[in-house]
């Protein structure tokens, strides 16, 4: 079952499928979105807001959140204790 992880204003993503969560302060991320949406692999999920972090999916999309790479980990971990807790007790 896909773990869906909210990443912010509704928008949700598998979080088995993310392969890195970063930061988009620093000029080689910000050049790899750039990349990603000239080739049309960018999903942009920050309803207008500024762009706190990039998911990369195992896709090759690159997922766009305003939420910030601590936020969106914290979330991540929580739904994966959840998994884990169901398991045991189902």
């Amino acid at each position: 079952m896909a773990h869906l992880i909210n990443i912010g204003f509704g928008n949700m993503v598998n979080g088995d499928k993310i392969v890195s969560m970063v930061s988009t302060e620093a000029a080689p991320i910000k050049r790899m979105i750039q990349t990603s949406r000239d080739e049309g692999k960018a999903v942009d999920a920050t309803c207008g807001r500024r762009t706190r972090t990039a998911l990369v999916m195992e896709s090759g999309h690159v997922v766009l959140s305003a939420l910030t790479t601590e936020t969106i980990a914290a979330r991540c971990f929580d739904r994966k204790n959840e998994a884990r807790e169901e398991e045991n007790h189902g």
